[in-house]
């Protein structure tokens, strides 16, 4: 069953950290997967969209996603111990992010991304995507290494309107677990 864990927020140590790398064996570990699960229930109630681990203050190399848009080819996934394999398209995305509750910007991102990593059961997975879902993706490896939106966004500013309130609800938004591909805008 899962459980819903607290979100951490800036200025907690736990996000300014480059979180552990996950060993193959902890994979198949009972509480590994129960942290997967936990993660997903969380990202989903927030609303998010995407959640890294270092969020519910443990330092691994895993993040859920899940765009919540109908497309198979946006979650929901898990990727552990992710890696960026290409990136290209350079472009200004707005951002926001479950850690920074409140608040909206403007990244600089890649819009045509492709990571690879390896999926719940620690098979090797392969997510490739454009706009949204590759903004996503690059917005939780951030948080893997210890970077925050806000730490390469201009114009953050706290969210005026109920439509800007939606949006990065949209982007950090995402009921269930884990594995590929598209969409535009922020995480």
């Amino acid at each position: 069953m899962p459980y819903l864990r607290r979100i951490i927020t800036e200025g907690h140590p736990t996000l300014r950290k480059v979180a552990k790398k996950v060993k193959p064996e902890e994979v198949g570990d009972p509480l590994f997967q129960q942290l997967i699960d936990d993660m997903f229930l969380t990202m989903y109630r927030a609303p998010g969209i995407g959640l890294a681990a270092p969020q519910v203050n443990v330092s691994k190399r895993i993040f859920t996603i899940d765009l919540r848009d109908g497309d198979p080819a946006h979650g929901p996934f898990v990727v552990i111990n992710p890696k960026i394999e290409f990136a290209e398209e350079e472009i200004e995305s707005p951002d926001g992010c479950l850690s920074v509750p409140g608040y909206a910007g403007i990244s600089p991102r890649y819009g045509h991304l492709a990571v690879c990593g390896l999926d719940r059961r620690g098979n090797k997975t392969r997510l490739e995507g454009t706009g949204l879902f590759a903004v996503c993706l690059q917005h939780e490896i951030d948080h893997l290494d210890g970077i925050l939106y806000i730490d390469k966004a201009r114009d953050v500013r706290p969210i005026e309107t109920g439509e800007e309130e939606g949006e990065a609800a949209e982007r950090e938004t995402p009921d269930e677990a884990a594995g590929s591909t598209s969409r535009r805008a922020g995480a």
